[in-house]
């Protein structure tokens, strides 16, 4: 039995993401999307094999059971509270825009809804996960993007930091998961994924440095617990479309909803 899937957001994620799913994969079926500019859409659905139907984000929730947003921030609760409230599956790309609504996770309990996160460009949630079974004493990240990666972020705009001026690898943000997610809301998804799987956004603590000449986003988890001790570092290819994500972002998202009907699952 096929599961019907809704994409919000036809953007550099959202976009990739429905040409995979319309190529075919076993067990999932795009049956709508929404997006802001629709004759864009229109013409973007050319070459598809199965048009989806294009609706308003509000109305996806009634159309499908997986809703995956790839949405900018600021609709991140529209979206997510309509899916919620029908008791849908939800696969959220803009995690960070989560932390601050943790209320929507109380809402699914009641409704039967689900949150799935999926791992996004980062490395190791299994591992960080089953390491927050035990003590856990500290969870890092450090985030280094190309200052073109960074633009118009609302911490770098409050405070007058301009990119274009920097000449060296030079450390913007240092502090907590929330506090990240908040400052840098395109940027630091995989932060808090990180502290989702771990020990929570306060505990988490985020580097975000700034790198003329870097040509990928690059992450950097340390963890220290009981059970182990580990480093993990991934360089990601930035999307050519938006250097705010990554070319691993919608690959993510795909192997989630393969996990979500696979006969076989490999990894917690």
């Amino acid at each position: 039995m096929e599961k019907t899937v809704a994409i919000a957001g036809l953007g550099a994620i959202g976009l990739d993401l429905a040409r995979a799913l319309d190529a075919g994969v076993e067990g999932l079926r795009l049956v709508a999307v929404s997006a802001r500019d629709q004759a864009k859409a229109e013409s973007n659905f050319a070459g598809f094999r199965h048009k989806p139907r294009l609706l308003p984000i509000e109305a996806l929730a009634e159309e499908a059971e997986i809703i995956v947003e790839c949405a900018p921030a600021a609709v991140f609760e529209t979206i997510a509270a309509a899916a919620i409230a029908r008791g849908r599956i939800l696969v959220p790309a803009s995690v960070g825009a989560l932390l601050p609504r943790m209320h929507l996770v109380e809402e699914a309990r009641r409704t039967g809804a689900r949150i799935i996160v999926p791992t996004g460009a980062l490395l190791g949630l299994d591992a960080v996960r089953a390491a927050a079974e035990g003590a856990v004493e500290s969870v890092t990240i450090e985030t280094r993007k190309p200052p073109r990666g960074l633009e118009g972020a609302p911490y770098l705009v409050e405070r007058g930091i301009d990119l274009a001026a920097v000449t060296e690898p030079s450390l913007v943000f240092k502090g907590n998961a929330f506090e990240a997610a908040q400052g840098f809301p395109a940027n630091v998804n995989v932060a808090a994924a990180l502290a989702l799987a771990g020990i929570g956004p306060e505990r988490t603590l985020v580097e975000i440095w700034a790198v003329p000449g870097l040509t990928r986003n690059t992450h950097t988890i340390r963890v220290e617990a009981a059970a182990a001790r580990f480093t993990m570092t991934i360089e990601g290819v930035p999307s050519e479309s938006n250097p705010r994500t990554g070319k691993l972002t919608p690959l993510s998202l795909l192997a989630c909803l393969r996990g979500l009907v696979s006969t076989l699952k490999v990894g917690s």
